[in-house]
């Protein structure tokens, strides 16, 4: 008897925490969204009235909702393969060397994951900035005329992006080079005295025995993007009109500047709908050989 309660033990504090934390909260929400709850709530709670799916038919024909998630699909859309194809590029060359030097540029590489978003912005504010940024010092040293990385709709969007892949690849390096090391050197050591080049072997060798790696980071990077806030919050605060606005943004305005808890949670279960969706889609995408 005590054998088969066993795992159940070990497992049950990491159960009982997502529960607590991951099914929960999105029970809840989905309980609110059918409410018209706001802050009024907090004084009185006969203020709350079930409303039924009025939340969602309204946001469903919320245009800023829609321009929040054309927004969020964007930036995943162009972010994702960005983050996978530069931390997968940095780590086959971080790897190709074991000295002290290219060890520390792992370090190097590193930093942006486990610096504060807020110190990150402040930097990168700085370097946006149109009068005294260090970019449109260099640009305008060969006569480009000042840029607008924060003000323009569209280069903010290119602005914030650009931070965040900055930011999302350190993480990402260091994954890699964890499945790097699990590449067999026998299979190298082969595809070398049949005559393949490092090229060759890199192709045919190396990066197919990372599928599992290479779908595990891209399913994670997805989901980041598809709850993308960081960046766009402090950088933009969403703007300008909106062109930066990611879904987690919109919510948070309605939630918590707007005070609108019902129309926010209706928003958030959508969302959740979203990445639930996306990432059983990737599931099932991802073949049943992708063991490594």
């Amino acid at each position: 008897m005590r054998n088969r309660l066993t795992p159940y033990l070990f497992v049950s504090p990491a159960m009982l925490l997502l529960i607590t934390f991951g099914i929960f909260p999105i029970l809840v929400a989905a309980v609110i969204s059918t409410t018209n709850m706001n802050i009024s709530a907090f004084a009185d709670w006969n203020n709350v009235k079930f409303i039924g799916v009025d939340n969602y038919t309204k946001l469903f024909a919320d245009p800023d909702f829609w321009q929040a998630i054309g927004n969020t699909g964007l930036f995943a859309v162009f972010g994702v393969p960005a983050i996978v194809v530069l931390s997968l590029g940095v780590a086959l060359l971080l790897n190709h060397s074991q000295s002290r030097f290219f060890r520390s540029l792992r370090a190097f590489y590193f930093i942006p994951a486990i610096t504060a978003i807020v110190a990150i912005s402040l930097v990168w504010g700085y370097l946006y900035n149109t009068q005294f940024g260090l970019l449109n010092y260099l640009f305008s040293l060969v006569g480009v005329p000042q840029v607008q990385w924060l003000s323009d709709p569209l280069l903010a969007k290119f602005s914030v992006a650009l931070v965040a892949v900055w930011r999302g690849t350190g993480l990402n390096i260091i994954i890699f080079l964890a499945a790097l090391q699990g590449v067999p050197k026998e299979y190298l050591e082969a595809a070398s005295l049949d005559g393949a080049g490092e090229w060759k072997k890199t192709f045919s060798i190396v990066i197919p025995l990372m599928r599992f790696a290479i779908f595990f980071v891209s399913v994670t990077t997805t989901i980041a993007w598809l709850q993308f806030f960081d960046e766009p919050f402090v950088l933009t605060d969403g703007g300008p009109l909106g062109a930066t606005t990611s879904a987690s943004i919109f919510l948070y305005k309605e939630g918590f500047r707007l005070n609108q808890f019902g129309y926010a949670s209706a928003g958030s279960i959508v969302l959740f709908a979203i990445i639930a969706v996306i990432t059983l889609i990737q599931l099932r995408v991802r073949r049943a050989d992708d063991d490594y």
